[in-house]
This record gives C-alpha cells, structure tokens and sequence, in this order.
C-alpha cells in the first residue's frame, strides 16, 4: 500500500507530455489568427515553435511584438524572431533587424540592425534589400556607400518594391 501511494505521489510530478501535433495545426492556427482568434492561434503555435518550427517561431516573435492574443512583449518577439532567424527564415531575420534599428526588446544597435538585414537580404527579401540600401545611404551601421546602397535598392526594386524604386530615382 506504502509503495503505491509513493508511486503514486511521484506520478504527479512527472512531466505531462504534449499531445502529439496534428497534420492540420498549422492550417487550423493560420485560419485561427486570420479570423482574429489569437488565444487559439497562440495555443496552436506555441508547440510547433517550441518543436521547432521556424514558420510558428516566426509568429509567436510578431504575436508578441505586437500583443496579438498576448501583452506586448518586444523581448519575447526577440526571442522568437532570434530562434526562426538562426533556421534562416528570412522574415524573422528582417524583423530582428527591425528590432535592433528601433531599440525593442533589445539595446538600439545599428550595426547588428544592418547584419541581420543584409542576412535577409541575401536571400532575396525585397524590403531587408531596401532597408540596407538605405542603411548604406546614410551610413547607419555600415560606412556610407552610395554605390552599395544603389545595388541594394536595384535588387528590391527589380521585385516591385515601390519605396525601394523611389530611392533609386
């Protein structure tokens, strides 16, 4: 009897493993957040991030950098944009760049600003590709080069980007 009861006591403090993730959680969070339903979007994507997954990584950091279903939380946007960056995702790498340009959640620092952009530059991201150009424009984290940021807003305005077409004129 003793042992069961000790047994017992000890299964209460055993972690509770996850359920298992469903083929369609991530359509279901995604229709979830588009129909502005964030507690069930955030109870959805909360796991996969955790799991690993840089796509719901990518949407907790903009969940909670602008408190959608959650209290505005710029260092926890920067944790989960830092997580789905270092994957290479080239959105959250642009949005860590953000963070750093406007001092949120993390110290104001121009230069690691200007690397995680031309991270997502790299890979083609038309809007990381405009905003090192004009990191290079004014010299903001990089020293100014007017012919370096003029390749840079060629890139993103050859994809359309109409701010980025505008600067090169």
């Amino acid at each position: 009897m003793r042992l069961s009861i000790v047994l017992f006591s000890l299964m209460l403090w055993l972690p509770v493993a996850a359920p298992p993730l469903q083929a369609n959680d991530w359509d279901r969070a995604n229709a979830a957040y588009e129909r502005g339903d964030y507690a069930t979007a955030l109870r959805i994507f909360r796991p996969l991030a955790e799991a690993g997954d840089a796509s719901a990584q990518l949407n907790l950091g903009f969940m909670y950098g602008n408190g959608e279903g959650v209290a505005q939380d710029f260092g926890e946007a920067v944790k989960w944009y830092r997580r789905a960056a270092d994957q290479g995702s080239a959105e959250a790498q642009y949005n860590l760049g953000l963070m750093y340009k406007n001092g949120e959640g993390v110290a104001q620092d121009y230069g690691e600003a200007s690397r995680w952009f031309r991270r997502a530059a790299e890979q083609g991201l038309a809007e990381a590709q405009s905003n090192l150009g004009f990191r290079y424009y004014n010299g903001e984290g990089v020293a100014q080069d007017y012919g370096e940021a003029s390749r840079w807003y060629r890139r993103a305005a050859d994809q359309g980007l109409d701010g980025a077409q505008h600067n090169l004129g």
